[in-house]
């Protein structure tokens, strides 16, 4: 199967250089600016998207949240160190996974591959060696043949990297998990250092998942430590 990537820069030399080390691989689509990257989402399939924060007429913020309006293939953002900010906001309004520029090129195609995996193992149902079809904490319901969370028989619309983190913790309840143990789980990759994608992800899950996410119920921090899911004494 070959994958449709996105790549958005107003930088000719960044999407020929990633263009040159992915195009073995998978079928790139260019876009210099957001509008342009729309105007390839209206008539192109695309399975995951590298997008510059820093862009003309849409920027890539802008166009995350119109991407997340209508899909939830992985997103991939590429910043600036003094974008630190914006990175985060990126990452709380649904995009995967960022790298900082200048950046290794290598890196990146590692970074493609891994939310790909992951993405495709999200839509396959689950891992072949889980043989429970269903986890059930509390009023959360998360299906592994539909690979979907319900909350009190609701639905709750989770992005790929969200059910990860999500299935990890619910997979033991009570157990706490270190940010480490949680990055290198779900994002398969070595934890060189705390760059709060992680923080994000846990706060864009707990106002899915929480009743109030300032008082969580269920997605708890425990200080110094990591997270852990339990379920709360009543419901």
């Amino acid at each position: 199967m070959t994958y449709n990537l996105l790549i958005a820069d107003d930088e000719s030399e960044i999407i020929e250089l990633l263009q040159l080390y992915l195009e073995k691989d998978y079928t790139i689509f260019q876009a210099r600016n957001g509008l342009e990257a729309v105007a390839v989402l209206q008539r192109h399939h695309i399975d995951l998207a590298i997008l510059d924060i820093m862009m003309p007429e849409m920027d890539g913020l802008k166009l995350i949240k119109k991407i997340r309006e209508a899909h939830h293939f992985p997103v991939l953002f590429l910043s600036a160190k003094s974008q630190h900010h914006d990175t985060i906001l990126g990452l709380s309004l649904g995009a995967d996974d960022y790298i900082a520029k200048p950046f290794n090129p290598l890196e990146i195609v590692a970074r493609v591959q891994a939310l790909l995996r992951r993405v495709h193992h999200f839509d396959a149902g689950g891992a072949p060696q889980k043989t429970e079809d269903k986890i059930v904490v509390g009023d959360l319901v998360l299906d592994r043949i539909q690979c979907r969370l319900f909350r009190g028989g609701e639905p709750v619309a989770l992005t790929s990297t969200e059910y990860k983190i999500l299935e990890l913790l619910l997979e033991q309840p009570g157990r706490v998990f270190t940010r480490k143990k949680i990055y290198e789980a779900v994002w398969q990759d070595y934890y060189a250092h705390e760059d709060g994608a992680i923080m994000v992800h846990i706060s864009n899950i707990r106002e899915k998942i929480e009743r109030d996410p300032k008082q969580p119920d269920y997605l708890k921090t425990i200080r110094g430590l990591g997270y852990k899911i339990e379920a709360p004494e009543e419901i």
